[in-house]
């Protein structure tokens, strides 16, 4: 049998809700277009550099060069990062804090921006913790290159 040394856990949408259609269903009330400009404008590939370490406001100048008719909302999805994280996932931190409670060894590895997992950790005590946490956009590696678990 192999004995567990190490806990690992993930953070978004394993331990703190996320979801940016809660603002943007607000900012962009028709669906179809709020999901056009997911897929086109604020895109899963275009966040994902900002976990990888791009400041907002180089994220946000890239896309308004490209989209300056949508400008306001591109500012939005910083301004209203809040708002995509609105609770915690309670049982998944009850597992977590109870493990480190009885002397485990918890860490936590996640793919965040530098800036908003600062912010998250205001919010969200519990993200105090464990023993480490290796953020990405810290880092400038993102899940699921080898190099971020290296």
């Amino acid at each position: 049998m192999t004995e567990i040394r190490h806990i690992v856990f993930d953070i978004g949408k394993v331990l703190i809700h996320y979801d940016p259609d809660l603002p943007f269903s607000r900012l962009i009330p028709d669906a179809e277009e709020r999901k056009w400009f997911f897929d086109n404008v604020c895109t899963s590939a275009w966040n994902i550099e900002q976990d990888r370490g791009r400041t907002w406001q180089d994220a946000e100048a890239l896309l308004i060069a490209e989209h300056p008719d949508h400008a306001e909302n591109i500012r939005n999805f910083r301004r209203c990062w809040h708002e995509m994280v609105p609770h915690a996932y309670d049982d998944s931190v009850a597992i977590m804090v109870g493990l480190i409670d009885r002397g485990r060894d918890v860490t936590m590895l996640t793919n965040f921006a530098a800036d908003t997992f600062a912010e998250a950790r205001r919010r969200f005590d519990f993200l105090n913790r464990p023993r480490g946490v290796t953020v990405s956009g810290e880092i400038g590696l993102i899940k699921p290159d080898q190099a971020i678990y290296d």
